[in-house]
Parts: structure tokens; C-alpha cells; sequence
């Protein structure tokens, strides 16, 4: 899924440089110097992220906040800002706003930082994270089908009930070994865990 994320920043410097870092990780990234176009800008191109400065000349990052806030309550808005206050920062939670940056700021931090808010939103999935989930899900439907316990799968396997419900919560990663103890213990291919993997 490609993510769409508007800058919104009077420096022009730190526009392309945030553009060129966000773009380098994968997403495609457009910069507002002004902050009277946000709105038209939202309205004519669907984003997933704001990344918004608080402190502009024209029209404070508040006002354009709340601006947004009328037109759209659930995109990701990360509050970006050299000078963060008590009261801004109450302001941005009141707005649900998803995180708060200050600048000057930690390159792998910020990057960090916009992915945990794109995983939050559900918009940002790891292809590994996402394999676990599909096995846990796959070996769990397909026990409850057998209708067998976790001990009972437990006493078939070998394998501790701790450890299979891990996997089944996609908390630990399943090796080959006890997938294939898995499938033979419930009659089916080990390949039938991995959906369309």
C-alpha cells in the first residue's frame, strides 16, 4: 500500500529534507510551505499522514490543526516543532493527535517514530509480522476444527502449551520442526499454515 504523507513547514529546508528522508523509506511525500493551502491540499489528494509545524508566520500549526481536525478526525497527524510547550502539547492530545516531534530530531527516532504511528493506524504491516499473524490464525482455526485443546495438542506434539499459544498469538514465530509436528498431529500439510505467503 503506498502511504501518503503531507509536510506542512515554513522552512523550506526542512520540507526537503524530511521529504527525502520520508521518501528514501518507501513513501510518497508532498510539502506545503503555506499553511492557508492545507485544507484545499487534503481535500484534493487523499493523505494518510500530516506531519505538521506548530510555529508558522500566516497561520499558527494550532489553527491549521483544528482546520484539519474539522474536515478529517482520523488522519495521522504527528506534531512537529522547535518550540513545544505544556500547552501546545494538551491542545495535540486533545486533537488526537498521533505523536509529537521536537526539533532539532533524531533521524532514526523520526523515522521510528512515523512507522509506529502508520502501524498504529493499521496502514504500515511487516510482511514478517504479518506471516506469524497468518499461521497463529491458521493453526488456530484449524484445531478449534479438530476440536483439540492446546493440551491436547500439547500431548500430540510434544510441544508446551506455552509455546503454542505463543504461536497462535503470532507472539513467537513457529519453527519448521513444530509446524510439521503441528500439521501431522492435525492431518494436514504444513503448507496449509502459510495462507497466500
Amino acid at each position: 500500500m503506498q502511504i501518503n504523507i503531507l509536510i506542512v513547514d515554513d522552512d523550506r529546508d526542512i520540507c526537503e529534507y524530511v521529504k527525502m528522508l520520508l521518501a528514501q523509506n518507501g513513501y510518497t511525500v508532498d510539502a506545503l510551505n503555506d499553511p492557508t493551502k492545507v485544507i484545499d491540499t487534503l481535500r484534493s489528494k487523499h493523505y494518510h499522514m500530516v506531519i505538521l509545524d506548530l510555529m508558522m508566520p500566516q497561520v499558527s500549526g494550532l489553527e491549521v490543526l483544528n482546520q484539519i481536525r474539522e474536515i478529517d478526525d482520523d488522519i495521522a497527524i504527528v506534531i512537529f516543532t522547535a518550540h513545544p510547550s505544556v500547552d501546545s502539547a494538551v491542545i495535540s492530545l486533545q486533537q488526537n493527535v498521533s505523536d509529537y516531534i521536537k526539533k532539532p530530531f533524531d533521524v532514526d527516532e523520526f523515522v521510528m517514530t512515523i512507522e509506529r504511528v502508520l502501524k498504529k493506524k493499521g496502514l504500515l504491516v511487516d510482511p514478517e509480522e504479518e506471516l506469524h499473524a497468518t499461521i497463529g490464525r491458521s493453526v488456530r482455526e484449524k484445531r478449534k476444527a479438530s476440536g483439540l485443546t492446546l493440551r491436547q495438542m500439547s500431548n500430540r506434539t510434544g510441544l508446551s502449551v506455552s509455546l503454542l499459544s505463543q504461536i497462535e498469538r503470532a507472539e513467537s514465530s513457529a519453527s519448521v520442526s513444530s509446524l510439521f509436528k503441528l500439521a501431522n498431529a492435525m492431518g494436514c500439510k504444513i503448507t496449509s499454515f502459510f495462507g497466500n505467503f
